[in-house]
């Protein structure tokens, strides 16, 4: 993923370790219930195997760095407002931790769901 050779030796950040930045960040947000499958076999593999970056892909090509974010929004609040802060958030603690420019952070809102109205 990420090489950077220093003095001491080399540092390497794996895609997952990023993926689990994002993961803490976009359920930090307000508004966001948790993440969800991208697609069918995604949502298959999780039942199987809980992995904590399940909704979130990280895309590195040795210049730029995309992250996709696949998450639910809570019922009644702002998509639009939900998803800027996810994004925002997200960039913010990346950027802050590894030390790496984001390209892109993608939002995508794969549905809606009503807390308890007790």
């Amino acid at each position: 993923m990420s090489d950077e050779i220093t003095p001491l030796g080399s540092i390497h950040v794996s895609p997952k370790a990023i993926a689990t930045i994002a993961y803490n960040a976009t359920m930090q947000s307000y508004g966001v219930v948790g993440l969800a499958a991208k697609n069918l076999l995604d949502g298959l593999a999780n039942v199987i195997v809980k992995d904590p970056t399940h909704g979130i892909d990280v895309h590195y090509d040795g210049e730029t760095l995309e992250i996709d974010i696949y998450v639910v929004v809570e019922y009644g609040t702002r998509i639009k407002a939900v998803a800027a802060s996810v994004a925002n958030t997200v960039r913010y603690q990346v950027e802050k931790t590894i030390g790496l420019p984001i390209h892109h952070v993608n939002v995508h809102v794969q549905g809606l769901r009503i807390s308890d109205v007790d």
